[in-house]
């Protein structure tokens, strides 16, 4: 492991989290002043852990009301400043109810949670039914309208491969005049009918563009209303025109689900007693 001296003398050790939280009670991931973030309060408990301010980089921003199952953050903190096998135990009863931490684990200074991330993918959920279900308000957007499952599969097939996303991404404010750029590469787009009126759209990029998501999911579910034709998605991609593109779905069906590193994903690990010394195998 390289290390790394901080401001005050002692060396870094870099930690790589996953990371799992409702989004409902954020406003978003990234740390901002005067509002509850789960950055803000993960870092938070961090610096009370291990005695000194600390940075968190994460695979991917997700704005308020977006979920995460497999997010994934560094942070680098003081050597010997923490136990390993209590951390995440710890960061878990002092984040609770609303954040999770599924692994935590001590890599190279190399690894880069955003810059490193190969692939992320995210999960979006539709509850299309006459009545909505009151336990997944926060997890699912309920559409009452019968929507063609079978149209919107056929609408998920241009946006394979590496396009600009104009159409479907808020464009960044940049600062120093340049624009940046907003094609992806989408490796798999597919619908999935999980019974009950639960409808479940899996999507897995190189990386993505701000709101994009939301917006294929929104031009998907027009597709679905009939509004918007299959056909049509090809011309409204190469068109670069945000108001072309379907309605915004709302933030609380969506879930960052996995964030993917080359042979290691997100979705590779789950909570681990060993690692956070449950108990010991000779405990009686």
């Amino acid at each position: 492991m390289n290390l790394e001296a901080s401001p005050i003398g002692r060396p870094l050790a870099r930690l790589r989290l996953v990371v799992a939280y409702d989004g409902a009670p954020f406003h978003g991931f990234a740390r901002n002043d005067g509002v509850v973030t789960v950055a803000g309060v993960i870092g938070d408990a961090l610096s009370r852990i291990v005695g000194a301010e600390v940075d968190i980089t994460c695979a991917g921003r997700t704005d308020k009301g977006v979920h995460g199952f497999g997010q994934v953050i560094h942070v680098d903190v003081p050597v010997g400043s923490y136990d390993l096998h209590l951390l995440g135990r710890s960061l878990n009863r002092m984040c609770a109810p609303s954040i999770a931490i599924r692994a935590v684990d001590e890599v190279d200074k190399s690894f880069d949670a955003r810059f490193s991330a190969t692939a992320r993918r995210y999960r979006y959920l539709v509850r299309n039914a006459p009545f909505p279900d009151p336990t997944a308000v926060n997890s699912s957007w309920f559409v009452d309208e019968p929507l063609s499952l079978s149209a919107m599969t056929l609408g998920c097939d241009p946006f394979i491969g590496e396009h600009d996303f104009s159409a479907f991404c808020r464009r960044p404010k940049r600062t120093d005049g340049h624009e940046a750029s907003l094609v992806r590469r989408v490796i798999e787009a597919t619908w999935h009918d999980d019974g009950q009126g639960r409808l479940r759209f899996e999507i897995e990029a190189s990386a993505f563009c701000h709101q994009m998501v939301r917006s294929v999911v929104g031009t998907l579910v027009d597709v679905g209303r009939g509004r918007i034709r299959p056909g049509e998605l090809v011309g409204i991609i190469a068109s670069g025109d945000r108001s072309a593109a379907g309605q915004l779905a709302p933030p609380q069906g969506l879930t960052l689900q996995t964030v993917r590193y080359g042979s290691w994903s997100s979705d590779s690990v789950d909570y681990q007693w060993s690692t956070f010394n449950h108990r010991s195998e000779n405990a009686n």
